[in-house]
């Protein structure tokens, strides 16, 4: 119990570490080390990373805001399109089997690799 509590704490520090330094990309951490260290499902490690990374947004956009380093207009635009995209992309969810999942996941990651690289 204290070793598996041990390991989710340390999923979440290094998710959270992530979260501040690059303002986002938690859910690369998350969702990948819930499925290979906690031997968690697919679909619940990807909506549980959505619920694990409001948190962590939250205080990073404290942060932020303290030190004045927000764009407020496009928080807004961003805001109302991502409400949208995030209630299809849960009701999608659990219509995707396991394995396109994964697939799909993995196809972002790449192309989120890719871009940053290529710069």
């Amino acid at each position: 119990m204290i070793k598996n509590t041990l390991k989710i704490s340390l999923v979440g520090f290094i998710t959270g570490l992530t979260n501040g330094l690059f303002g986002a990309g938690g859910g690369t951490i998350v969702v990948p080390a819930m499925e290979r260290i906690l031997k968690v499902e697919e679909h619940e490690s990807h909506a549980t990373a959505i619920a694990v990374i409001l948190p962590l947004s939250v205080m990073s956009t404290f942060i932020y805001i303290r030190h004045q380093e927000l764009d407020w207009k496009s928080i807004l635009y961003v805001a109302i399109g991502g409400v949208g995209g995030g209630i299809l992309g849960a009701k999608l969810l659990s219509r995707i089997s396991p394995q396109w999942l994964h697939k799909i996941f993995g196809l972002f990651m790449i192309a989120a690799s890719i871009r940053m690289i290529m710069g």
